[in-house]
């Protein structure tokens, strides 16, 4: 090669990303997967390191991740769960890097839709049936969801309520009080068909860096289906069997997530004995 090939001087600086920052959010995006029993593929695993090297961008990992599924698909050989995993995933951690949030129901919609844009058809629009479903720390009973008829104004009203909040004068304490009330009653409308842990849980963490704290993300990779079952334990009240709804352990879970507590999260502990 001549001098001048070798002149690197014009080529434009790129800018790195901070390998543990990205490797947490990945981290995040995969392990919240866990909540429907979603694993990722071997391919989405070597090309998210490789973004976490800063061999690859973000956008990059997205046009190999098409292509891949694109070649699958020719063989006949996709594997729809690997597929839903990768793809939210990814979608998790463009999310993650962007600084656009709105406290409102078009926002909470439009995270669904991003999301889920290459799995549902239906991604971003509410339900429109009513459901139940059998929960293993329940017995199989479930816990009473929104109305489907109310879904919007249910969460218009809770999107009202958190507006008049001000975070700045309250204690750590009354934070997570707060918090965890309003993921609660976001997590309970369930105004999606799917995806409803998955939503709630990135619509929270980019609510919780919009009012400026600083989230433990790490908790995600292991602990996501506690998060989930403490949704469902902050939601499930039995009139027969005086059962009330019980929110400490999704408490214990958001102050290891702002505080760095060390509580132990543990869902046999949520385990509902006067159930079985």
């Amino acid at each position: 090669m001549t001098e001048k090939e070798l002149d690197s001087s014009v080529n434009k600086y790129k800018e790195k990303p901070n390998a543990n920052d990205t490797q947490v959010k990945w981290d995040m995006a995969i392990g919240l997967q866990q909540v429907d029993n979603l694993k990722p593929s071997k391919y989405l695993e070597k090309i998210s390191e490789e973004n976490v090297l800063g061999k690859l961008t973000i956008d990059e990992v997205k046009q190999n991740l098409k292509q891949y599924y694109i070649e699958q698909e020719s063989k006949n050989n996709i594997n729809h769960n690997e597929l839903e995993c990768d793809f939210v995933s990814l979608r998790i951690v463009e999310l993650l890097e962007k600084d656009e949030f709105d406290l409102s129901v078009s926002c909470l919609k439009n995270i669904h839709k991003y999301l889920f844009q290459d799995v549902y058809d239906f991604a971003g629009n509410f339900r429109t049936i009513n459901f139940s479903k059998p929960e293993k720390i329940l017995n199989n009973d479930s816990v009473t969801y929104g109305d489907y008829n109310t879904l919007k104004e249910s969460l218009e009203y809770d999107m009202t309520l958190e507006k008049e909040k001000n975070y700045k004068d309250m204690s750590i304490v009354d934070v997570i009080k707060s918090i965890t009330d309003f993921s609660s009653n976001i997590w309970q409308a369930h105004p999606f068909r799917e995806g409803n842990t998955r939503t709630t849980a990135v619509f929270i963490e980019k609510y919780l860096i919009n009012l400026g704290y600083n989230v433990d993300n790490t908790l995600f990779k292991d602990k996501s289906i506690y998060f989930r079952n403490a949704l469902v334990r902050s939601n499930y009240f039995n009139s027969d069997l005086n059962i009330k709804e019980d929110k400490r352990y999704l408490i214990k879970f958001y102050e290891n997530l702002l505080l760095g507590k060390n509580n132990n999260l543990h869902s046999q502990e949520l385990i509902i004995k006067e159930l079985f």
